[in-house]
């Protein structure tokens, strides 16, 4: 977190601009009236945090964001949404409604609030971390040794994948 908060006072323009589009995907998912397009905020809020942790060193943690968060469970919601969605219903099919605007923004706000005070308060000790490389070993580990399990994995997504596809369909 020593990183972040040094990255944030030295100004490093970069930092500041994928933390604005985190923020801005975040609120427009927030402030969005269409359930599709909400999730395209969230598509944009994910890229950037995946930005921030190439700044906090943590690469394998920014790809693992870009291929499960993005490629696998966003796509797997839009998918959700156009295939569950009901297009009988005319043009507001996939409308949604805030129903307490100002209550959620002050939720939203106190919260962030919070997160941010306790991001300041805490020491966090990065004197005795090591940059390692194990990106490569652990790439390696999964195309060898664990080959098994990471099929097993794809073909389990993919079968639920095909069984949302059969349950949304339409009986005609």
């Amino acid at each position: 977190m020593e990183i972040v908060i040094r990255e944030l006072l030295n100004g490093n323009v970069i930092f500041w601009i994928f933390c604005l589009i985190t923020i801005g995907g975040a609120a427009y998912v927030l402030f969005s009236k269409n359930v599709l397009y909400a999730s395209y905020g969230l598509l944009v809020s994910f890229l950037g945090v995946a930005g921030i942790f190439v700044f906090a060193g943590g690469e394998f943690v920014s790809a693992a964001q870009i291929m499960i968060y993005i490629g696998g469970i966003l796509v797997l919601l839009i998918f959700g949404i156009m295939l569950s969605s009901n297009k009988k219903a005319g043009k507001n099919y996939l409308k949604i409604e805030n129903v307490d605007m100002p209550l959620s923004l002050g939720y939203a706000v106190g919260l962030s609030l919070i997160i941010i005070l306790l991001i300041v308060k805490t020491k966090f000790d990065t004197a005795n971390l090591k940059p390692l490389q194990h990106i490569k070993n652990l790439g390696y580990d999964l195309m060898t040794d664990s080959v098994l399990v990471l099929e097993i994995v794809g073909v389990l997504l993919l079968m639920a994948l095909i069984g949302a596809t059969f349950i949304a369909k339409n009986d005609e």
